[in-house]
């Protein structure tokens, strides 16, 4: 079956007692066992059943069961948001003496993680261009964990080479992982590019709206001890756990996910070819884009839609400042891919609290508004911003 079937038509572990065709959410803490030795093999993982529901819930594993049968995954673990899987797959793959392998081209807080957070603990960032084979070949050493990455970057839209880079990090017993929210895993297949661990932010297209916080690692179990560090210390640990009502909420949009996926990416490259010929911007930025120099490698990688994210850049901060002002219909608000339009300055909002040699070397310009592409109709989506970039 189609992926977009896979979604909709996934069963359910048990059947449900009442046939109910959308799983119920399982609002409980606790499951009840028929005597003292299942209540053991559950609690020490000999037998798949709920136990706590910190740790596991049938309404969150109904929802990890249909993207593990979506992506072909050895492995999927749901987290209460996109940071906390991003957190939880850095750390299963890292240690004490360690260090990751990854790019500044990365979202704030995604970057902050590696080269702050982390760091406290004993594991090193080696902040490189991805987009050079021969760097990465000599930042890859033994001590290195993983390679980390970004499949689109948020917001310079750089793409790398994903086979080219799994090719040296595991001709050196490396796994990479891939933050892939921007291209949904209905459209492309990253393990076939070398990818062994997906994280993916299901606050974004997943959510269907904007409805939800939440995360996922999808492990493809080429190195089986990250899922074992993920779900027998670090889920129970660290406590980062889906929540049921969430799962619930996700497993409705992941039924939509395809058909709104359609839309906001044919969207998105409208208008982006629209939004060239409009006096006033500068420049357009959108690797759906023909001319766009990562454009044949991000078709070679996923396929012929680019995401729904582009940006926009104009001549100053001081005007970027005055069109968001100016929007009518586009909202003023952070989050990527929620049916609504939504506009943001990078460089003052989620990046607002880097110094400005930083954001340079991130390539996070004052000029730059990132543009997160909704369902509207791209007509008024163009007449709002006409609007706003006039003199």
């Amino acid at each position: 079956m189609k992926k977009q079937t896979i979604a909709i038509h996934t069963p359910y572990d048990r059947p449900d007692a009442y046939g109910a065709l959308a799983l119920p959410v399982y609002n409980n803490v606790a499951f009840e066992f028929q005597d003292a030795q299942t209540m053991s093999d559950a609690f020490c993982n000999r037998i798949k059943v709920p136990d706590y529901a910190r740790m596991t819930n049938p309404t969150v594993t109904n929802f990890e069961q249909r993207v593990k049968a979506i992506t072909g995954a050895a492995h999927v673990t749901a987290f209460n948001s996109g940071m906390a899987a991003i957190s939880n797959a850095l750390l299963a793959a890292s240690s004490q003496g360690k260090n990751i392998v990854t790019t500044r081209h990365l979202f704030g807080n995604s970057l902050a993680l590696v080269s702050n957070t982390l760091l406290r603990f004993g594991v090193k960032a080696r902040l490189r261009d991805l987009t050079d084979l021969e760097v990465v070949e000599q930042a890859v050493d033994e001590n290195t964990c993983c390679v980390y990455l970004e499949i689109i970057t948020n917001p310079q839209l750089e793409v790398a080479d994903l086979a080219a880079i799994a090719e040296i990090a595991h001709r050196k017993g490396v796994p990479v992982i891939a933050d892939s929210t921007v291209i949904p895993f209905t459209e492309t297949s990253l393990k076939d590019f070398g990818v062994d661990i997906e994280v993916v932010s299901s606050t974004k297209y997943i959510s269907g709206g904007g409805t939800s916080l939440g995360g996922l690692i999808i492990d493809y179990g080429t190195f089986p001890i990250i899922n074992q560090r993920v779900k027998y210390e670090l889920l129970v640990n660290l406590g980062a756990y889906m929540t049921p009502q969430v799962a619930y909420m996700q497993t409705l949009g992941l039924e939509t996910l395809d058909v709104r996926y359609q839309r906001q990416a044919s969207n998105a490259l409208w208008l982006a070819k629209a939004l060239r010929e409009v006096p006033g911007i500068d420049s357009v930025n959108y690797v759906g884009l023909e001319d766009n120099p990562y454009h044949e490698l991000a078709h070679k990688q996923f396929g012929p839609t680019a995401g729904a994210m582009l940006t926009i850049d104009l001549a100053s901060k001081e005007k970027c400042f005055d069109f968001i002002n100016r929007l009518k219909l586009i909202h003023r608000a952070t989050n990527l891919f929620d049916s609504r339009t939504l506009a943001i300055h990078p460089a003052t909002t989620i990046f607002g609290l880097f110094p400005e040699r930083q954001l340079e070397q991130m390539d996070v310009r004052q000029t730059t508004i990132r543009l997160s592409i909704g369902l509207e109709a791209p007509e008024d989506l163009l007449a709002d911003i006409e609007q706003a970039v006039e003199e």
